[in-house]
C-alpha cells in the first residue's frame, strides 16, 4: 500500500509539474510573463508539492507503522518537519500574494 500512495506522490508532483509548466510557457507566449502571474504559477506549483509530501508522509507513516526502525523514524521525522515549514512559509506567502493582489486591484480613493 506505501508503495502505491509513493506512486501517488509521483503522479501528483507530474502534474503540478505540468501545470506549472504550461502556466509558464502560457505567460511567456501571450506576453503575460509578469512578476505577479510568475507568482501565480509559483504558488499552485508550491501546493501540488505540498500534496506530493503529504503522499510522502503517509507512505512512511505506514511503512513505519509495520516495522519501524530508527532510521524509518528519523526520515518520517524529517519529511513532517520539512512539509511543516513548507506549509507555514506558503500559507505566509499566500497571505502577502493575495494582499498585494487586492492591494493592486482596489479602487484608489479620489483625492480631494
Amino acid at each position: 500500500m506505501a508503495l502505491v500512495i509513493e506512486v501517488g506522490a509521483v503522479i501528483v508532483v507530474i502534474i503540478g509539474g505540468s501545470q506549472a509548466l504550461w502556466g509558464v510557457l502560457n505567460a511567456v507566449f501571450t506576453g503575460q510573463a509578469t512578476e505577479i502571474r510568475g507568482r501565480q504559477i509559483w504558488l499552485k506549483f508550491a501546493t501540488w508539492i505540498l500534496l506530493a509530501l503529504e503522499f510522502a508522509l503517509a507512505a512512511d507513516i505506514l511503512r513505519t507503522a509495520v516495522a519501524p526502525t530508527w532510521d524509518d523514524i528519523w526520515k518520517l521525522a524529517v519529511i513532517a518537519t520539512i512539509r511543516t515549514m513548507l506549509n507555514y512559509f506558503l500559507a505566509k506567502d499566500i497571505g502577502t500574494f493575495e494582499a498585494q493582489v487586492s492591494e493592486a486591484t482596489s479602487p484608489k480613493p479620489a483625492s480631494s
